[in-house]
């Protein structure tokens, strides 16, 4: 609702909205946007006259505020048919929907269109992190967005993606999912058939040939043309070698940097090789449907190949959140076993030859009940250690519909993989501090917060650095200030590449990694000076190569006015001559702005 808020903005409406305990991001984004939130519910909201209401699917008929609307006259829309008629039906809709990876496929598409300057709009449900909220406005003739199945409101139980006017689409996967809406298989058939029946004669349907129910449906409704695409590993090779299959992966390996790395293959020849860092083979799918979306849009195979390297992924996908004590903490917003599995696995392939610690919440309408407990076993196998969260909520679900977490945990620790069931948030950071050792993987799985989970662990484990939130940048100032470096280097806007170390004593210090692609620049490394010479400026550096190698970087650039010899003999920089450093590292104001006598250096990963 919030992105809508901000796509009707943009579109030059006029908008303000209500909700209860509206947190950041969204809340900063729409403060500033200058869009006005009231706080609750009240019919009083509806006195600036709108001319329409948007329901959300979370509201009730007899919600305050839709009565109030009703009593006025006001007409209530849905969110997707606002989107559907006031954006989508006058570009060319590019739906992407399934049961998984939509939100990957939505914003690696979109990333591809606008880095190769097509200026498309977009509307996906999660946060790509280049972009940093999910939707953009755009001029384009192309409009991207994430076809969620889900209802669309109290009055139009429908599908929002049939809303979607589709000209093209992805369809990634079809499984059962949100059991508190569809109550069969079936149920999910019927409405993914609607879907791709909508699309024209004239248009296309990317499918996964891998799931054999997106098949079928393809098969059976499509009155327009359809590509497949497919992964083939060396654990499941494709039926007659992958004939008949239009896209095929192939190949897939892993660069000492993490980068994932696959051929592909169009109709049996040779396409193109792609490097990502999006991890596993869930997500080499990914990226093949998006490559044969791009490619029938007309893009550049060379802007494809160069879009796949730079993306920087999706905010709640193999996010790293931040390393204490050596341990990565990885959010990741798996919920379904199929997602659970997945993520594991492409864990897994990244960070081969290290433990991996699986904390699971249960927060889903689906994954809160016990449709999927033996599934759920099976997925969280994949994991070294398991720890499984209380179910959120639970009333809400029937007690003999409910999901036993308790027994889930047994039966893994039955098979031979250490499993808790722990209800409370403060005892499982505890616990997974008990368990790891430097060099773990701790990946937190759920559609939600999980109670601040994430936070809490880092807190425990101690002396973490994690990416700068809003209000640590107050404190980065301060210390720029204190250093007389300059402040337009420190602005908000700078945000997204700094990371900061706070211990119980409070702020500790900052470092800011400049990525581009597959080059970075480290900069900004300070620390208070009441916490000088305890290793604290090492730990930020240190910490800075590692998640720089977490992205993908193959070597880290950086200047330096008198520390050459701590970047060297520390964390293994060299000096290098300045006329060999990368362009895209060039043209960065760092180097642009330099000292004059400043040692330039780099580290190779």
């Amino acid at each position: 609702m919030g992105a809508l808020a901000g796509l009707l903005h943009a579109a030059g409406h006029e908008v303000r909205g209500s909700d209860v305990d509206l947190y950041p991001p969204m809340s900063d984004q729409l403060r500033a946007l200058d869009i006005p939130v009231f706080d609750g519910f009240s019919a009083d909201h509806l006195a600036w006259g709108p001319d329409t209401v948007v329901v959300g699917n979370v509201c009730r008929r007899d919600h305050v505020e839709v009565l109030a609307a009703q009593a006025k006259d006001i007409p209530l829309v849905s969110l997707p048919a606002v989107l559907g008629e006031v954006f989508l039906a006058q570009k060319r809709s590019l739906v992407v929907t399934g049961t998984h990876g939509k939100t990957t496929v939505t914003s690696l598409l979109a990333h591809i269109l606008t880095s190769a300057g097509r200026d498309p709009g977009v509307f996906v449900g999660g946060v790509p992190k280049k972009l940093g909220r999910g939707w953009r406005y755009g001029g384009g003739e192309e409009f991207v967005v994430e076809g969620d199945e889900y209802d669309s409101a109290f009055f139009d139980k429908g599908s929002k993606f049939l809303h979607y006017c589709p000209n093209m689409a992805v369809l990634t996967s079809v499984e059962l999912d949100h059991v508190d809406i569809f109550s069969s298989m079936d149920d999910v058939r019927a409405t993914f058939s609607k879907f791709v029946a909508l699309l024209p004669s004239d248009g296309l349907l990317v499918v996964h040939a891998n799931d054999a129910e997106a098949m079928a449906i393809a098969r059976a409704h499509a009155r327009c043309r359809v590509e497949t695409y497919a992964v083939e590993t060396g654990d499941e090779a494709l039926d007659d070698g992958g004939r008949g299959v239009t896209w095929v992966a192939r190949d897939i390996t892993y660069s000492r940097s993490g980068r994932c790395g696959f051929e592909l293959r169009r109709d049996g020849e040779l396409f193109d090789r792609y490097e990502s860092l999006l991890a596993g083979r869930h997500n080499a799918a990914n990226v093949t449907a998006v490559v044969a979306m791009a490619h029938a849009l007309g893009v550049d195979p060379r802007n494809i190949r160069r879009g796949v390297a730079e993306f920087a992924g999706v905010a709640r996908r193999q996010e790293l959140v931040g390393i204490a004590q050596g341990v990565y903490v990885i959010d990741d917003y798996a919920h379904h076993p199929t997602a659970v599995s997945e993520t594991l696995h492409g864990l897994r392939k990244r960070f081969r030859q290290r433990r991996i610690m699986a904390v699971y919440e249960p927060r889903s309408a689906t994954s809160r009940r016990n449709t999927f407990q033996d599934e759920y076993v099976e997925a969280l196998l994949h994991a070294d250690a398991v720890v499984i969260g209380g179910l959120f909520n639970p009333d809400h679900i029937p007690l003999e519909e409910r999901l036993d977490a308790e027994a889930v945990a047994r039966e893994i620790h039955r098979r031979g993989t250490p499993a808790s069931f722990i209800d409370d948030v403060d005892e499982i950071a505890q616990h997974v501090n008990n368990w790891v050792r430097p060099g773990d993987v701790v990946a937190v799985l759920s559609s939600g917060s999980f109670g601040g989970l994430h936070g809490r662990l880092l807190n425990v484990l101690g002396d973490a650095v994690r990416p700068a939130a809003r209000d640590h940048m107050n404190d980065v100032r301060a210390i720029a200030d204190e250093l007389g470096w300059p402040a337009s280097d420190f602005t908000d806007a700078a945000r997204a590449d700094f990371y900061v170390l706070y211990n119980e004593t409070g702020f500790v210090g900052c470092v800011a990694l400049e990525v581009y692609g597959d080059s970075a620049i480290l900069r900004s490394l300070a620390v208070k000076e009441a916490a000088r010479g305890v290793g604290y400026g090492w730990l930020l550096a240190d910490t800075a190569v590692t998640i720089a190698r977490h992205r993908g970087v193959k070597r880290i650039y950086l200047i330096t006015d008198d520390a050459s010899d701590f970047f060297a003999a520390k964390v293994g920089f060299r000096a290098i001559d300045i006329s060999t450093v990368s362009e895209s590292v060039a043209k960065s104001s760092t180097f642009r702005h330099r000292a004059l006598g400043a040692v330039a250096m780099r580290l190779d990963l």
